[in-house]
């Protein structure tokens, strides 16, 4: 078994980038979904509903504290990141993450592209905006799986936004994982539970524009399973860091 692919999106929604490595913590990668957006009641804004910034790439320097907005490779907005007050948003009405406010020209851009209010705000210290767990994870061979099922053509894995995609071990095999520990790099993570799938996944991760039936293609050949959530379409699991560490492509995932 062995990592082939990373994901991470300094604003969460945005498009994803793929780093050679990552830095894991307990909080998450560092540096993924150090941000996220919610509207005028403080509520989560969800890629469920609207597509618009499927386009825009966003760029974070932690260390300038600079975080930029790309489309297209054109710089759209860059500025300086200053923490304002202590903000926090509403995720599905189930919980609180907290966070401070972000001022500054990003939000009026998002507002404009969005067609609502929106606010940008960076994650508390102790949690990133990753929906459940902080980290996730998925198979080579369940992507496979979907796509020899739905003979569609091939399926971008973007659509599914996990943090770690692997080789080397069958289809959906993950979803037996449950509670163990593996070391990959100098980390080690453990497995949870399976990941329940909205409409996100109908969205296509470039332009947002809804084009595949996801839910219904994961049902055809998976059924409806049980989650932390209730009864759905799962595809991939979450996974919680044990111990902080660098994962990158080509390392091996080792049981232990």
């Amino acid at each position: 078994m062995k990592v082939v692919n990373l994901s991470t999106t300094p604003i969460k929604g945005f498009q994803l980038h793929h780093p050679a490595s990552i830095e894991i913590t307990a909080r998450g990668a560092v540096g993924d979904r150090e941000f996220f957006l919610v509207d005028q009641e403080n509520a989560m804004f969800s890629f469920t509903k609207v597509g618009a910034i499927a386009p825009l790439l966003a760029r974070y320097d932690a260390q300038s504290a600079t975080l930029a907005i790309v489309e297209n490779g054109e710089v759209l907005v860059e500025a300086n990141v200053e923490e304002g007050p202590e903000q926090a948003g509403n995720f599905f009405d189930v919980w609180q993450v907290e966070g401070r406010l972000i001022d500054g020209p990003w939000n009026q851009l998002l507002s404009d592209r969005l067609g609502k209010v929106v606010k940008l705000i960076k994650a508390a210290p102790g949690r990133n905006g990753s929906d459940v767990e902080p980290l996730s994870l998925m198979s080579s061979a369940s992507m496979k799986a979907l796509e020899d099922s739905a003979q569609v053509g091939p399926i971008d894995p973007d659509r599914f936004r996990m943090l770690i995609q692997v080789d080397g071990i069958a289809a959906h095999e993950e979803d037996t994982w449950v509670d163990q520990e593996f070391a990959i790099g100098s980390a080690i993570i453990k497995a949870g539970g399976p990941v329940k799938r909205c409409v996100a996944t109908t969205r296509n991760p470039k332009s947002g524009v809804v084009d595949l039936k996801t839910l219904k293609l994961i049902g055809g050949y998976r059924g409806r399973q049980e989650s932390r959530f209730g009864t759905g379409f799962n595809f991939g699991i979450y996974a919680t860091c044990v111990q902080p560490g660098t994962i990158s492509i080509g390392d091996q995932i080792i049981k232990l």
